[in-house]
């Protein structure tokens, strides 16, 4: 584990004076904080003894049975039995992780992917290939062809690992067409799916489609949390997995962190089964779908001819492609002068890609502040272009480690 320079520049992008279009933090403001504390008190008066407790690696047997209510949106059947309550879904990604990969066997991740996601399995020793995605996601002709290859090379493939709604760098949705062709492709090559859904129910547009889970429930791990939906203070994730693997995870979290806090759970637990919590994620909707149509507006009327963006149906953010030339690494400390920060694009790949990329998030800042942040950045790529035209493409500054945005930036 080594530092980073980006992770430097972060702790001056956090400052007041500086627009953050990079941190991927929820905007619990908009939770009804009362009534939070209201349940937090009814918790600790009336069942503190066992909510101050030690309690159940597998996770609270009320908060699981709420948890298979709220996976029924997306069209998952399942039983309590199967949930794993984890500490966020990030703990969850490690436990798979921790049961299936041996060093140097192969994991598939999207191209670009969740960058914590790329931490992990390389804290496994896993070998972290890319399939390349578009704007209806994975793409599976690539999927299988990168089977194919790995296959006749003798290389063992765990899982395929995605993020199919609101993508998490890139901001696209796995298309229906495709994801009966994704599930074909991995089940004929007997390759488990992890699927990541951390936003799924942050939908601004369209109609919601079916969790892969739904439709392959024996090759499917469905991860999920309430960080996004509720609050990252809570943390509070799950997986959903077959009954063989569910009791390998129990038995991981057991030795990773003996038992969750039961406090937390049985709060969350209170707050599904007491709070209009689907109207709650409405109104996150509608505050977040103003976020996004002011950041995608004025993408489109500020940024220069040359870049690109994708236009994101739900969740938190938007992929932008530079001009040619331009690097989103080397631009970072300019913009930061500017007094805008976003990530650059490298550090959501596993090899030495996505310099002329960068991530964009619209759900923490107001949408005046994305205006002016919008404006900010387009100052930069202004500059950084006529440095382009006087002296060539820049040369991305060294770094003594990978690319990672700090812990704030999911």
């Amino acid at each position: 584990m080594v530092a980073s320079e980006v992770r430097a520049l972060f702790a001056v992008a956090s400052r007041p004076e500086v627009v953050s279009l990079a941190g991927g933090m929820p905007n619990v403001g908009a939770l009804p904080l009362d009534r939070i504390g209201d349940i937090v008190q009814k918790v600790v008066a009336e069942q503190g003894g066992v909510a101050l407790q030690y309690g159940s690696a597998q996770g609270d047997p009320v908060l699981r049975e709420h948890i298979c209510e709220v996976m029924s949106l997306e069209g998952i059947e399942a039983g309590s039995e199967d949930v794993i309550v984890t500490v966020g879904s990030q703990q969850a990604l490690d436990l798979v992780t921790r049961v299936f990969v041996d060093p140097g066997d192969v994991v598939l991740a999207e191209a670009p992917t969740y960058v914590t996601a790329i931490n992990t399995f390389a804290a496994f020793q896993a070998d972290i290939q890319h399939v390349a995605m578009d704007g209806d996601g994975v793409i599976p002709e690539a999927l299988e062809e990168t089977l194919a290859n790995l296959t006749a090379a003798g290389r063992r493939v765990k899982f395929f690992y995605t993020v199919p709604n609101f993508h998490n760098p890139a901001g696209v949705t796995l298309s229906a067409e495709r994801r009966h062709r994704v599930l074909e492709i991995c089940e004929r090559y007997g390759l488990l799916v992890l699927e990541d859904n951390p936003y799924g129910l942050l939908r601004y547009e369209g109609e919601p489609l079916r969790a892969l889970r739904a439709d392959a429930p024996d090759n499917v791990i469905y991860l999920g949390s309430f960080s996004k939906t509720l609050s990252p203070g809570f943390r509070i994730g799950w997986a959903l997995a077959p009954p063989a693997v569910r009791d390998k995870l129990v038995l991981a979290a057991e030795s990773a962190m003996l038992s969750h806090s039961t406090f937390n759970q049985m709060v969350v637990g209170q707050y599904l089964a007491s709070h209009p919590w689907r109207e709650q994620i409405k109104d996150f909707n509608e505050m977040y779908r103003e976020r996004r149509d002011t950041m995608l507006a004025s993408l489109e009327s500020l940024m220069p001819a040359g870049c690109s963006w994708t236009s994101p149906q739900g969740g938190f953010f938007v992929w932008v492609t530079l001009p040619e030339g331009l690097d989103s690494k080397a631009m970072l400390p300019r913009a930061v002068t500017e007094r805008v920060a976003y990530v650059p694009g490298t550090g959501f790949y596993a090899t030495n890609e996505g310099h002329g990329s960068m991530r964009l998030s619209f759900c923490y800042p107001t949408p005046e502040q994305i205006r002016e942040g919008i404006r900010r950045l387009v100052g930069a790529i202004e500059n950084e272009t006529a440095l382009r035209d006087t002296f060539g493409s820049a040369a991305a500054p060294n770094t003594s480690g990978p690319d990672t945005p700090t812990p704030d930036l999911p």
